[in-house]
């Protein structure tokens, strides 16, 4: 099995379609989402169409969370623009957008020949959580035994990272729609079950970021953004 693995699309469908296609080329028999398809970016509903027209397995993202549930908490407003895309994605999505949102698991499994894979945005139990991967080996082998699996597939950061600890493997794939990493394109990666041992690739998919940056304009969205998605970077 070849796992192709997206996340943090953030409404820009022209990296989705780069990313996808780019998986598809090199023969990733199975593409899962991490979640993030809305918020930021200018093409909310082409988004969820296209994961809808794909059949491609998502898991509930930190901008769907906020827009469906509060998970018992009072959400505190977030600097920058991320409160203010998402309100005028609101307006943009019909029912049948907000329902498909609301249908999406927090956590998905995949049983591989390598053992037991975990994917989801953030952690198990909160999309909006990140997993710091650079933490110590001993905690991150308790949450792969918290989680009970030995590959654990998180997103929320918009930076792609791989770390392997004495338990099992972490992934980060970064961001589809909106990289910062330092440059611009899509990021993905595909994690390969063929062999003995997992083969991680992490990808940097061109597109047309003018295009994406275009479109943010056009809709008046912060102009912030179009500038991130041209330069890969928020500063």
């Amino acid at each position: 099995m070849k796992l192709g693995v997206l996340s943090d699309v953030h409404g820009n469908i022209h990296a989705l379609r780069a990313a996808w296609q780019k998986l598809l080329e090199l023969e990733c028999t199975q593409i899962i989402c991490l979640g993030d398809l809305v918020g930021y970016g200018a093409s909310p509903i082409e988004v969820i169409e296209f994961v809808q027209d794909n059949q491609i397995t998502t898991t509930l993202g930190a901008s769907e969370a906020r827009m469906m549930y509060h998970f018992g908490q009072k959400l505190e407003p977030r600097s920058g623009v991320a409160d203010q895309t998402l309100e005028w994605t609101k307006t943009q999505l019909s029912g049948e957008h907000l329902k498909f949102l609301k249908s999406l698991p927090i956590t998905g499994r995949i049983q591989s020949k390598l053992g037991r894979v975990r994917f989801m945005h953030g952690m198990p139990d909160d999309p909006e959580a990140r997993v710091d991967l650079n933490a110590r080996q001993s905690e991150l082998d308790d949450l792969l035994e918290e989680a009970n699996c030995n590959i654990f597939i998180t997103g929320c950061t918009h930076i792609p990272q791989v770390r392997e600890v004495g338990k099992g493997w972490f992934i980060n794939p970064g961001s589809v729609g909106l990289t910062l990493n330092g440059e611009p394109g899509a990021d993905c990666a595909i994690l390969d079950f063929t062999g003995e041992r997992l083969s991680v690739q992490m990808l940097k998919v061109a597109y047309n970021t003018n295009a994406a940056a275009f479109d943010i304009l056009t809709w008046e969205l912060p102009s912030v953004i179009a500038d991130v998605i041209k330069r890969g970077s928020s500063r």
